[in-house]
């Protein structure tokens, strides 16, 4: 039988972290609507945690992670081990990711590997309703029993805040909407809220979630990359609760943002090296060869054969050519084993990558042309042309030449 596991990852939480423990431990083993409104776990602990009586949401346990928050946190996280909850600690701060699939390891170990999670913050942003309705949610569209015999595909269902509210602090709404134009641009999918905690992780993606890389905030946006390859997403309106303009979060706006950031960073970098090793390799191979890189006399200085024009001109043709296949090479070890950090059959994804890089070579070509021909100056073509491939080079790398296995 399936089962419903609600996941707290916590550094150093306030109390109100047992508040929500204990607003949710109401629905540990049963439906909501199967308790009776004279009992002591039945109206009250409803109304505490914000429900409607038409919802039938059970949950069968709740494992939180102490990710290293040290001696004066200890009696908090007794205290959720005493109120029922599975409590699993890190002996130092290892970081939000590493926490999350701590948990989902003692959640598989303790209650089965036929779970589904779903992650809320410890800081008390998220409600214990809308926790129970992603919960609901995620066990009603992940369910082999339902209406449809089943999903297509899995489901991964966000609990998604409102960023046009007035209390949501400045940094939040910026830093979410930067990471949502860097999600549809790696992705091609749109998400409005691409950085919330509250997530219902179906079984299906549990192994995905448990190697997905990153040990901190980047692993968030990490696995919700790499979940939107095979999965379906759900997005589901939330309250978010934001004390002291959020000052309670351990978030690191510059050196979480990079690791944020990480995979399209490493790819621009690339990008940026393989521009180097072709310039350098086309300027030395002139250098070698005797011809000018600068000068209109292309054979000034050029030696025997070399001195004729023509042949120069071939020769400069020669070197850029060279130097683009050194550039090319170098740019397929970076992201093959940087970028993307494929795993891949080597000899299918190098094939993929040449008829991208004769793709490219002819529709940089052409558009040049084109754009030269309706009257855009040569520089400013190519420009806009390189900037236009860099894009669609990254979604084809990504998605085609080093995709990543399906997850069944």
């Amino acid at each position: 039988m399936e089962k419903m596991i609600v996941l707290i990852p916590a550094y150093k939480p306030e109390e109100k972290m047992l508040g929500l423990l204990e607003a949710l431990l109401q629905y540990r083993g049963a439906s909501a609507d199967s308790r009776q409104d004279g009992e002591q776990a039945g109206s009250e602990d409803r109304a505490r945690a914000g429900l409607a009586k038409e919802e039938n949401t059970r949950i069968d346990g709740i494992v939180v992670v102490d990710d290293g928050g040290g001696d004066p946190f200890r009696a908090l996280f007794d205290r959720a081990q005493e109120l029922g909850c599975l409590v699993v600690r890190h002996e130092e701060n290892r970081g939000k990711g590493a926490a999350i699939r701590t948990g989902i390891e003692a959640a598989i170990e303790h209650f089965g590997p036929d779970i589904h999670v779903v992650t809320a913050d410890a800081d008390g942003q998220h409600l214990p309703k809308d926790i129970l309705r992603v919960a609901d949610t995620t066990l009603k569209r992940n369910s082999p029993g339902g209406a449809q015999k089943g999903p297509a595909k899995p489901v991964l269902v966000l609990g998604a805040r409102d960023f046009s509210a007035k209390d949501v602090p400045l940094r939040s709404m910026l830093g979410n909407r930067i990471t949502s134009v860097f999600f549809r641009i790696s992705t091609g999918r749109s998400c409005r809220d691409t950085q919330t905690g509250l997530r219902g992780i179906p079984a299906s993606l549990m192994q995905l979630a448990l190697r997905t890389e990153g040990d901190r905030y980047e692993y968030e946006m990490n696995f919700l990359t790499d979940a939107v390859k095979t999965a379906e997403l759900v997005l589901i309106p939330i309250e978010t609760v934001y004390e002291d303009d959020n000052s309670t979060s351990h978030f690191r706006p510059v050196r979480d943002s990079l690791l944020i950031y990480k995979r399209p960073l490493r790819y621009a970098l690339t990008g940026a090296g393989s521009a180097v090793v072709d310039w350098g390799l086309f300027l030395l191979l002139l250098r070698i060869m005797g011809l000018s890189a600068f000068s209109t006399d292309v054979a000034e200085g050029a030696i025997g054969l070399l001195a004729e024009p023509s042949m120069a001109a071939k020769a400069a043709g020669a070197a850029a050519a060279t130097a683009r296949i050194g550039s090319g090479l170098f740019n397929f070890e970076m992201n093959r084993h940087w970028s993307f950090q494929s795993s891949g059959n080597v000899g299918r994804e190098v094939m993929r990558y040449l008829i991208l890089f004769f793709a490219n070579m002819f529709c940089n070509a052409g558009a040049v042309s084109v754009l030269s021909y309706m009257g855009v100056p040569a520089a400013l073509a190519k420009f806009s042309t390189d900037v236009v491939l860099v894009v669609v080079n990254y979604q084809v790398q990504k998605h085609w030449v080093f995709k990543a296995p399906s997850v069944r």
